[in-house]
C-alpha cells in the first residue's frame, strides 16, 4: 500500500509540474506576441512619421525652387524683351513685368522639377556631390548665370555663331566652376535639349518669336542659356537637400 500511495503521489506531482510548465510556456508565447505587436506598431508609426517628414521636406524644397524659377523668369525675360531679343503681342506688354503670365509658371515648375532631380540622381548614382557645398557658392553661381543671360542680350557680335560660341564657353565654365559632376552635366544637357525643343514649338505656333532666329525659329545660343540655368537650379536644389538632411543630425 505505501508503494501504491507513493506511486500515485509521484504521478500527481509530475502532472502538476507539466501543467505549470505548459501554463508558463503559454504565458511566454502570449507575452512575446504582445511585445511583437507593440514593436510592429512602434516601427510602423516611426516609418509613417519619417515618410511624412520626407514628404514635407520635398514639398518645401519644391516650393522654394518654384519661387526661385518664377523670380528668375520675370527678371531675365524682362531683360530679353527690353533688348528686343524676344517679341510678344502688344497686349502682353501691358501685363505684370511685361511678361506673359504662363512664362513664370512654366519656368517655376521646370525649376522645381530640375532642382529636385539633381540630388535624386546623385543619390541613385551613389555619387554625393560635395564640391563647393555652401550657400555663398550657390549665390555666386546665380550671379554668373544672370551675367550670362545679360551678355546674351547686351553683347554685340558680328554674327550669332560667335555669340553662341562665347556663351557656350561661359556656360561650360559655369559648370566647371560650380558643379564638375557627371550628373550635373548630363541633366544640364537634357534640360537644354528639352527646353529648346519646347521653345521651338512655341515659336512655331506663334506664341512668341525671336528677332533674327538662326536655329530652327530660335537663337542658336538659347541652349547655352538653358544649360547654365539647369546647372544653377540644380546647385540650389542640392544645397536645399543638403540643408534638410543636416538638420536632424545637428539636433
Amino acid at each position: 500500500m505505501p508503494r501504491l500511495e507513493e506511486h500515485c503521489w509521484t504521478c500527481s506531482c509530475s502532472s502538476t509540474v507539466k501543467t505549470q510548465d505548459l501554463s508558463s510556456a503559454r504565458w511566454i508565447v502570449c507575452k512575446s506576441g504582445e511585445m511583437m505587436s507593440i514593436i510592429t506598431s512602434v516601427l510602423g508609426h516611426a516609418y509613417g512619421s519619417l515618410h511624412s517628414l520626407k514628404s514635407a521636406n520635398l514639398i518645401r524644397r519644391g516650393l522654394v525652387l518654384f519661387i526661385v524659377g518664377v523670380v528668375l523668369a520675370l527678371v531675365l525675360n524682362l531683360l530679353q524683351i527690353q533688348r528686343n531679343v524676344t517679341l510678344f503681342p502688344e497686349e502682353v506688354l501691358d501685363t505684370l513685368f511685361s511678361s506673359a503670365w504662363w512664362i513664370p509658371l512654366c519656368c517655376g515648375t521646370a525649376a522645381a522639377v530640375v532642382g529636385l532631380l539633381y540630388p535624386c540622381l546623385d543619390h541613385h548614382l551613389g555619387e554625393p556631390h560635395k564640391f563647393k557645398r555652401e550657400w555663398a557658392s550657390v549665390m555666386r553661381c546665380i550671379a554668373v548665370f544672370v551675367g550670362i543671360n545679360h551678355a546674351s542680350a547686351k553683347l554685340d557680335f558680328a554674327n550669332n555663331v560667335q555669340l553662341s560660341l562665347t556663351l557656350a564657353a561661359l556656360s561650360l565654365g559655369l559648370w566647371w566652376t560650380f558643379d564638375r559632376s557627371r550628373s550635373g552635366f548630363g541633366l544640364g544637357l537634357t534640360t537644354a535639349f528639352l527646353a529648346t525643343l519646347i521653345a521651338q514649338l512655341l515659336v512655331y505656333n506663334g506664341i512668341y518669336q525671336y528677332t533674327s532666329p538662326d536655329f530652327l525659329y530660335v537663337r542658336s545660343w538659347l541652349p547655352c542659356i538653358f544649360f547654365s540655368g539647369g546647372v544653377t537650379v540644380g546647385n540650389i536644389g542640392r544645397q536645399l537637400a543638403m540643408g534638410s538632411t543636416e538638420k536632424p543630425h545637428n539636433d
